[in-house]
């Protein structure tokens, strides 16, 4: 087993790596058989987001805040921890994001891609999906669909649901919705095809963001679920992430 240490920018996590590196040997990217993300969630995206369609696994131990991706830090039994693992493969969203100027953007998000209000005025967007108009307007500071992985980041702060990695849906949640007052969001098969389009962009200019990619004065976003891709995460037995995203829903 060959490790490749990646460390976030981090005192506490470059040092991790320092040590690691000295007792278990590290390795280029791709020479290695392992990735290790020492580090926080938004390390561990960076990680998942560079083997993208590659069978390279990720295991990730906690050196920032949160770490829901990431297993407990321990530098004893490495080897041992890697090999009793458990995967889990996640699938990548795929936005396609047409500007005002008629520029195309596409971006991946193994979290969730999100449409975002640029200036002070409420955005207006239209729904569709699977080429059928569902919601004709909704007026709100943004709107977002999320994977499965994602429900527990940004979609859960907005007061979208949880949803269990083997429930093949996708949550759609609006920001701060103020038209239509009482709609919570959608949840969605993960197959479907979702076209957002702004309204009025010239006065209300919305933003379109992709886990790290934000591409700004859109007037269309495009989003599927791209199954030809995914990427592997590693979970201690006693943390594995479908159990995790079920605890979190009891957690108060």
């Amino acid at each position: 087993m060959k490790f490749a240490f990646l460390a976030a920018r981090t005192q506490n996590a470059l040092s991790a790596r320092q040590r690691l590196a000295a007792r278990y040997g590290d390795h280029p990217v791709k020479e290695a058989t392992v990735i290790v993300a020492l580090g926080g969630d938004g390390l561990m995206l960076e990680c998942l987001h560079q083997v993208l369609g590659t069978s390279m696994p990720v295991y990730g131990m906690n050196c920032g805040s949160v770490g829901f991706l990431m297993n407990e830090y321990n530098e004893s039994d490495l080897l041992e921890r890697v090999d009793r693992a458990q995967p889990s493969r996640l699938h990548p969203l795929r936005m396609h994001a047409v500007t005002a100027a008629g520029v195309v953007e596409e971006a991946m998000a193994l979290n969730e891609v999100s449409l975002l209000r640029e200036g002070r005025q409420a955005a207006k967007i239209r729904i569709s999906i699977d080429h059928r108009e569902r919601l004709s307007e909704l007026i709100c500071d943004g709107v977002l669909i999320s994977t499965p992985a994602g429900s527990t980041a940004y979609n859960l702060s907005a007061h979208g649901p949880i949803v269990p990695l083997s429930a093949n849906l996708l949550p759609l949640t609006p920001i701060s919705a103020f038209r239509p007052r009482r709609w919570r969001g959608a949840l969605l098969p993960s197959t479907v095809d979702v076209l957002f389009e702004v309204l009025e962009p010239d006065k209300r200019p919305v933003a379109a963001v992709a886990d790290f990619t934000e591409v700004r004065e859109v007037v269309s976003v495009a989003v599927s679920e791209d199954r030809s891709l995914g990427a592997t995460v590693l979970f201690d037995p006693d943390r594995a992430l479908s159990e995790r995203i079920i605890s979190e829903q009891f957690t108060v």
